[in-house]
């Protein structure tokens, strides 16, 4: 039961702290919306070139394999999020349902323990120019029916999407995703 091994990890991460940002805006029996943003110092076009990288900044312990290189995200119509398996076989985390480079990347699906679920989700990248350099605004709204109560769900989920926010603006900031030396299970 690899999905409630993971389910259990994530509801773990609510005993981290988040960034000040980050936030669940909105909570109930059935759904929720997490937020968070942060800036950075290049210009959105080169947060956009870093963004459609995912093997360079996702968190590999936040995977399948285990190994962030397995990460591919194909940013056109319908492109996917995917992660590389062993013997050909890959995951869908997220399917793309807008692309604009330089602005916008808006995606659907589930990620984590709620893709076992009857869940689905759509996360929202917004890139704006702000003093110099970029605004990331990273918004995921989640709804369905899952065997897990969805309230409580949405801190950990919230946790883990700023984890991967921050690591973006890290690498965007240092050409490093890591954010701190303790990781998140």
């Amino acid at each position: 039961m690899k999905s409630l091994s993971i389910l259990a990890g994530a509801f773990a991460l609510t005993a981290f702290a988040a960034p000040a940002q980050a936030e669940v805006v909105q909570s109930s029996e059935l759904g929720f919306v997490t937020s968070d943003s942060t800036i950075v110092k290049a210009a959105p076009d080169e947060v956009w070139d870093d963004l459609v990288e995912p093997s360079e900044w996702w968190n590999p312990d936040h995977s399948y394999s285990l190994d962030a290189e397995n990460f591919y995200l194909d940013a056109y119509e319908a492109g996917c999020f995917c992660e590389s398996l062993p013997d050909d076989g890959f995951a869908e985390h997220m399917r793309v349902i807008h692309a604009a480079p330089g602005k916008l990347l808006r995606m659907s699906g589930a990620l984590g323990p709620l893709q076992s679920e009857a869940i689905t989700g759509t996360l929202s990248i917004a890139l704006t120019p702000k003093d110099g350099g970029t605004k990331i605004e990273w918004t995921y709204v989640v709804t369905g029916y899952g065997r897990f109560p969805m309230e409580a769900i949405a801190p950990a989920v919230d946790a883990v999407q700023s984890e991967q926010l921050m690591r973006l603006a890290r690498l965007v900031d240092s050409a490093t995703p890591q954010v701190s030396e303790q990781p998140i299970p």
